[in-house]
């Protein structure tokens, strides 16, 4: 089976989702949950039936309407995630046919995807509301009915199992570790004295990632999930007058919540404090596969320092059952439980049974909050459970806890501050004197694990206040007190509201056959839908494969002085290592002029060890050559300016995060050195090449095979030729097939990603005082890594694209790549663009600030307008986007808006709103000619079918769909009869990487000058018999059977000696405007709506560019507000794995996301007159940076603070909530750069 996918190992991606089931004798009913395939041990499946995707529907079959609609919703491009997306939808679905928006953005709140940014994955799922879409979706009504009676049946051998047998305990030995399944708390209890040292284990969502991850071994793990004791919860002993509910340690925390959810509405409200909050706390608490699986007692023993329960349970006076050997003893969950990280009071045999949850007393309230990396399915930063009791119409506080997780290797208390409360009234002058008694209480050291000191320690106080603005609401609202609150927060707005997708319609001349212009499904979807499709790992392992795994170095910079590989060639399943010395031809991958080594040899080779590029700039450690470019005359610019002003900003890098990690396998063919290599990438050729050369034979001994990849964006073209080079010499010495594919941290640790940059605008940008930006000096210094790979060709990017869409007349730039110690950084998509501009726009952002005239005013002025030239000499016209940006203005009613924004923004002190509107000017295609070629060959069969062969990898950007309709236009058949098996070196050579946004420009023409020769060819025939068919025609035409056509662009160039060239084929257009929302409390944020306008001329396929679009935004979205790459001191990659690493979730999509096409759109160079559009938009999602940075300056112009202000990328929680300046982050201590060792460098 091919359908449930690895994505990351550790339940954070949610691609191996599958649905658990199982029969519950004593009530005859089923139950039906998701899972993490990757966390869910086979040993704890006993009697449960598991669905995987393909149980669900096939092409074979019949399809399942999830599978239909998210396939029909347009919901999947590379495809590597929507087995898992269908699945947790489909788990939904078998509890709630009928669920709201609220249960589908939960269901899927555990399911990350690279490719679509979400909104056409939430618009399928939407249909089973029975809520109206738009857009893209016009015939809801027609797709397959959900109908409960025709799913799956649970296996009747396992009901009549569950009914019959007498429970035994199972036991399963494996070479290293036993498994035992007891059926009776007696067993567990004696078990557990016998090995106390053996883990419990419920749901494996701890254990399972510490074996997996930290190589921690277990000889013997014990399995309590059928001790029927651990699971009850005595809900019918709950009464009136019962002073709290016991819930059985082994309940999942969704069985957890859905009690609460079934208790809360039966007692009164004064007594459901704390199972209110706990319910809120749980909401957050990881995701819906981890709550299905996690249990609660498992949950608190984890001691996790920033537990989301253990600090509201704990303050809510919450307590556990436990027994051992020596008896049972309850023990309270306090201060006193939690002894260290991972470490409680409890006795190493000693098992948590229950948990006695308290009800809550009149004049008592409980409030839980937390603040995370991501709103979602993310570890807390900081969390907070608290507790107040007054006596009865008394403002005077008779008892108090405050417990905080985050804030040290456990859940502490903070004790003293809860002394310093008790007895006085709950006012602002009892809680400002906390304030400073808590900041001497929960002291972190600024180098303490996690990092963030000063944002942990601000939130500690934050939240408090946050407490006591909603207590003093309680108590004015049971007329304890008649004081105005000053404000109630409430929660950012969650809900997602259908959205607007524009474009302009075929004209109504226009053959219905003919696809292109129409919004056709992705070609793949429904195999993307139903597991089907198959991706390099799927590929069945062949007799004697081997895989290969790679081993790192534990140095930055070290001499090899031996490598002796005897010890790991006696460990179990090790057949040989490979090393340098195996290679046989070139031992390393030429790159811009420079040698990079597959394997060390004799040194590792981060020669200077720099992690900072303002170390690198310091030791002047750059690669060569270095870049400059200047229009006018700079220097004697500034001598007749106005005003002069100077800044700096700095942009984190970003991690491609491909769902699908690097994955290759070579086979060896057998004969004269002949090698089928079968990979990942978006370069072919390239790939070709590096085995060739690598194996020291020639290219036509080997044939790179691409089916499909899942996910790219850059990440796949250099470093997977490494890679599958040493896979290469692995195979060539064994000579078996070698496999390899890297585990998510491995991944990320060697590959690299996209360049930080930090650049300075220092007393080098002059502006006039109405707002004409007259000159402008801009440096910029990337983070190249250790070795160049394509460093200096994404500088020139960056200074190519510097001037954006505006005419500054003197303008200068300079860009440097510096050599560090970190891992090699490589091409992302928008290659240096979004970096770059982000540099420009956050320097007009201060050219605004300064002259206190908005933003959008600032880029008005310096817009390019009538016919213009660029710095690097080149005329165009800024028409269409001039169009764009008065569109985009007008479709989202920017300046009713605005003015919204800016009364909300007067009324509300602890949330303010922020606005932005951001343009782009992109150039398409590559800046060297000969990457601007492709050719295709297509092949026309007897029976009338067809098969197209083309350069291009697909990698969810639907070129294949997209070539398929060019295929039908030209030979005027339908797309069914036309067939695209794969991608191959030995069909069509010398292919050209897929990037650069021009595939479908290259490719597209290729494939249409073939069919268009094809098509001349049956003219006789045609005109012979012109009422024919199609296979009619070709069945007698012996001419016509195949075609090889090649398709060369425009030359393209960049002469950086002149400062001229032509470095793009023409320009793409667009305009985004988003709104946030911002707690100026903990720094969270929400994108309230965005509305994107873009010029991509006549789309070939408006469905799949309107994704693209999406799916670019939201990649932009993470690497401005969300994703951190965190390095050690030292240049260790802590970040490894989604539960470290953030990209974007369901939850952080706009509430309102808006694509608007612009129409009346033209463009000769490119086919059927349409424009590339995978990388440009990924700039716009700027726009939301750019958004809260608005509604950060808000925020400081109540403390008093105007003008520019220095915002780095990304704008995450930390960096809003300390720039908004507020009282609570004012108090906070900043420690001396240089006085202490940081955990993580600001990179």
């Amino acid at each position: 089976m091919t359908g449930t996918k690895s994505g990351c190992g550790g339940g954070g991606c949610g691609a191996c989702t599958v649905m658990v089931s199982r029969y519950q004798p004593a009530t005859k009913t089923f139950t039906h949950y998701s899972a993490n395939a990757c966390l869910l041990p086979l040993c704890q499946l006993h009697g449960a039936a598991v669905t995987t995707v393909e149980g669900i529907g096939s092409t074979k079959t019949t399809i399942h309407p999830v599978q239909e609609r998210i396939a029909k919703a347009h919901g999947s491009q590379c495809g590597f995630c929507t087995p898992g997306m269908v699945m947790s939808m489909y788990a939904l679905l078998r509890n709630k046919p009928q669920p709201t928006m609220e249960d589908v953005t939960q269901a899927l709140a555990g399911n990350l995807c690279r490719c679509t940014g979400y909104r056409p994955i939430v618009d399928g799922c939407r249909t089973f509301c029975q809520v109206r879409n738009s857009g893209l979706i016009n015939d809801w009504k027609e797709f397959l009915p959900l109908d409960p009676t025709q799913e799956l049946i649970f296996p009747p051998e396992l009901i009549l199992m569950a009914e019959t047998a007498n429970p035994e305990t199972l036991t399963f030995y494996g070479e290293r570790t036993t498994w035992v399944s007891p059926t009776s708390l007696e067993e567990l209890v004696q078990l557990k004295a016998k090995h106390p040292k053996a883990p419990l284990v419920m749901g494996n969502t701890n254990i399972g990632p510490d074996i997996k991850f930290k190589g921690v071994l277990h000889p013997l793990i014990i399995s309590p999930s059928r001790v029927k004791e651990l699971l009850p919860t005595f809900l019918d002993e709950v009464l009136p007058f019962s002073a709290g509910v016991w819930v059985g340690a082994g309940c999942s925390l969704s069985e957890v919540r859905s009690l609460l959810e079934k208790l809360v509405p039966q007692f009164p409200e004064e007594k459901t404090e704390l199972l209110r909050s706990l319910n809120q706390q749980l909401g957050n608490l990881g995701n819906q596969q981890i709550r299905n699986v996690a249990s609660l007692g498992g949950n608190i023993v984890s001691a996790y320092p920033n537990s989301d329960l253990n600090p509201v349970l704990a303050a809510g006076n919450c307590k556990v059952s436990v027994i051992s050997s020596g008896g049972r003893r309850e023990v309270p969950l306090n201060q006193d439980f939690f002894m260290g990280f991972g470490k409680t009071i409890l006795n190493p045999e000693e098992i948590v049974v229950s948990v006695f949850i308290p009800f809550t007393r009149k004049g008592e309230f409980v409030r839980a909050f937390r603040q995370a990396p991501r709103k979602e399915a993310s570890f807390a930063t900081v969390s907070t459970g608290m507790r107040v009791f007054f006596s009865e119409g008394s403002r005077v506080v008779q008892d108090v806890s405050l417990y905080y997780g985050g804030m040290g290797p456990t859940t502490v208390s903070a004790a003293k501050t809860c002394t310093a409360i008790v007895a006085k009234p709950w006012d602002d002058e009892t809680l400002s004197k906390a304030y400073d008694i808590i900041l001497d209480e929960l002291v972190l050291p600024p180098s303490a694990p996690g990092g963030k000191v000063e944002f942990r320690r601000s939130l500690t106080l934050s939240l408090l206040f946050k407490f006591h603005l909603e207590v003093l609401q309680k108590l004015r609202d049971t007329n304890v007190i008649k004081d105005e609150v000053p404000e109630k927060i409430w929660p950012l707005p969650r809900e997602i509201q259908p959205s607007l997708q524009e474009f302009q319609a075929v004209s109504k001349d226009q053959s219905a056959q003919d696809p292109v212009g129409r919004p056709i499904m992705h070609r793949s979807a429904v195999g993307h839908a139903t597991g089907e499709a198959v991706y390099c790992d799927d590929i069945p392992k062949t007799d004697g494969e081997l895989f290969l795994g790679l081993v790192t170095s534990s140095r930055a910079h070290a001499k090899i002085t031996a490598v002796d590989v005897s010890q790991a060639l006696q460990l179990p399943g090790v057949v040989d290592v490979v090393t340098a010395h195996d290679i046989p031809g070139m031992k390393f991958r030429p790159m811009s002029g420079q040698e990079e080594e597959l394997m060390a040899e004799t040194e590792v080779e981060c020669l200077h060890v720099f992690v900072l590029e303002s170390e690198a700039i310091e030791k002047s450690s750059y690669y060569e050559p270095r870049r400059s470019i200047e229009r006018g005359n700079v220097t004697e610019a500034f001598e007749k300016v106005d005003q002069i002003y100077e800044g700096e900003m700095r942009m984190g890098g970003q991690e491609h995060f491909y769902m699908e990690t690097q994955s290759m396998l070579v086979v060896p063919v057998g004969e004269e050195m002949e090698f089928d290599v079968y990979v990942s990438t978006q370069s072919p050729s390239a790939i070709q090449e590096a085995v060739a050369e690598t194996l020291g034979i020639s290219s036509n001994r080997v044939t790179c095979h691409v089916k499909r990849i899942g996910g790219a964006f850059g990440g796949k073209v250099t470093k997977t030729s490494h890679l599958v080079s040493i896979t290469s010499v692995a195979a060539l010495k064994t000579n078996r097939a070698v496999r390899c594919v890297l585990e998510r941290g491995d991944d990320m640790l060697i590959t690299g990603g996209r360049h930080p940059v930090m650049a300075r605008y220092k007393v080098q940008v002059g502006f006039m005082n109405d707002g004409r930006i007259v000159a402008a000096d801009m440096e910029y210094f990337t983070n190249a890594g250790n070795t160049i790979d394509e460093s200096v060709l994404v500088v020139e990017k960056m200074l190519v694209h510097m001037d954006n869409v505006y005419n500054i007349p003197n303008l200068r730039g300079r860009g440097a790549a510096c050599r560090t110690n970190l891992p090699s950084n490589t091409a992302f998509r928008g290659f240096g663009v979004p970096q770059g501009l982000l540099m420009v726009e956050n320097m007009v952002n201060d050219v605004a600030a300064v002259l206190g005239r908005p933003a959008d005013e600032i880029r008005e002025i310096n817009m390019y307008r009538g016919p213009s030239v660029t710095h690097y000499k080149l005329e165009f016209s800024p028409e269409n986007f001039l169009r764009c940006w008065d569109e985009c203005k007008l479709k989202c009613d920017y300046s009713a808006r605005r003015k919204a924004v800016d009364q909300f923004n007067q009324q509300s002190r602890w949330k303010k709103r922020g606005m932005s509107i951001i343009p782009i000017k992109y150039g398409v295609a590559f800046a060297e000619s000969f990457l601007n070629q492709a050719a295709a060959l297509v092949h026309i069969y007897k029976d009338g079918s067809v098969l197209v062969t083309h350069g291009g990898t697909e990698m969810g950007q639907g070129i294949h769909t997209k070539m398929q309709q060019v295929a039908s236009r030209e030979l005027h058949i339908p797309t069914w009869k036309i067939y695209i098996s794969e991608t191959s070196t030995n069909t069509v050579p010398n292919t050209c990487p897929s990037a650069a946004s021009f595939g479908t420009d290259a490719n597209g023409m290729a494939v249409k000058n073939a069919c268009e020769i094809l098509y001349q060819r049956l003219e006789p025939v045609r005109k012979k018999n012109p009422n024919g068919t199609w296979e009619s025609w070709v069945r007698f035409n012996r001419r016509l059977n195949i075609l090889t056509d090649c398709w060369r662009g425009e030359d393209l160039y960049m002469d950086w000696e002149k400062m001229e060239g032509r470095p793009g084929a023409y320009f793409t257009f667009g305009v985004s405007c988003s709104e946030v929302e911002l707690n100026c409390l903990t720094g969270d944020y929400r994108t309230l709506r965005t509305d994107i306008m873009v010029d991509i001329g006549r789309s070939v396929n408006p469905s799949v560019d309107i994704g693209q679009i999406e799916g670019a935004f939201m990649q932009g979205l993470g690497l401005y507000t969300l994703e951190e790459l965190k390095f050690s001191p030292s240049g260790l990659l802590y970040t490894r794995g989604p539960s470290q690493y953030k990209i974007p979730a369901v939850c952080d999509v706009p509430l309102r996301f808006n694509v608007y096409l612009l129409p009346d759109s033209d463009n000769p160079h490119a086919i059927y007159s349409s424009k590339g559009i995978g990388e440009p938009v990924v700039f716009l999602g700027s726009s939301v940076f750019f958004a809260i940075k608005d509604a950060v300056a808000a925020a400081r112009s109540d403390s008093g603070l105007v003008g520019p202000f220095t915002f780095s990328s990304p704008a995450t929680p930390e960096r809003a909530c300390l720039a908004c300046n507020s009282q609570f982050t004012q108090k906070i201590p900043t420690s001396k750069p240089g006085s202490f060792k940081p955990w993580a460098l600001n990179i």
